[in-house]
């Protein structure tokens, strides 16, 4: 039986299994600190019965105005319990945050080579709303799929209106 349970300072010392995988993006122990600090209310594991780190995510609310939402800011799930459904359970706490902070929607960011993630996030109901051009650092650098998926409060789904063209990460609110 999985459990989902807050994130906590331990879990650091124990996640790099999770974070092994080339797509995870990985962060220096400051910047997940600063999240827990500020957001520990959208930071959740998945934790196995044996007390292994099965996935973890980790996400803040920001915006202003019709611009207030919940963001992922990284979902990660380990190679040993992946196709069991807990990227999407783990997705769905992250999206009942959010509702419950009355955001109009909730974003992320996803390589636009990563089509395993892609297909997932669009059979959980979102969208790609603009496309950010070499959002990610590398030889080449990578382009990035903003993807949105509204909340109950965006009635009209005004938040998930695509953009015709690309932006740079510069112009990304």
């Amino acid at each position: 039986m999985t459990t989902l349970r807050p994130f906590t300072c331990d879990d650091m010392y124990k996640f790099n299994n999770v974070n092994l995988d080339p797509l995870t993006e990985t962060y220096g122990l400051s910047f997940y600190m600063r999240y827990l600090a500020h957001w520990p209310e959208y930071f959740q594991v998945a934790e196995s019965p044996s007390g292994e780190i099965m996935g973890y995510i980790m996400g803040k609310a920001e915006g202003i105005g019709e611009n207030w939402h919940g963001h992922v800011t990284a979902l990660t799930v380990s190679p040993d319990f992946r196709r069991l459904g807990l990227a999407a359970t783990l997705m769905n706490f992250l999206e009942d945050v959010s509702e419950k902070k009355r955001a109009y929607f909730v974003d992320l960011f996803v390589r636009v080579s990563n089509k395993v993630a892609i297909n997932m996030y669009t059979n959980l109901g979102y969208i790609v709303y603009r496309t950010v051009l070499e959002y990610y650092s590398g030889d080449p650098d990578e382009d990035a799929y903003d993807m949105r998926k509204a909340c109950s409060r965006d009635v009209n789904q005004k938040s998930v209106i695509p953009l015709t063209h690309p932006v740079r990460p510069e112009d990304v609110d």
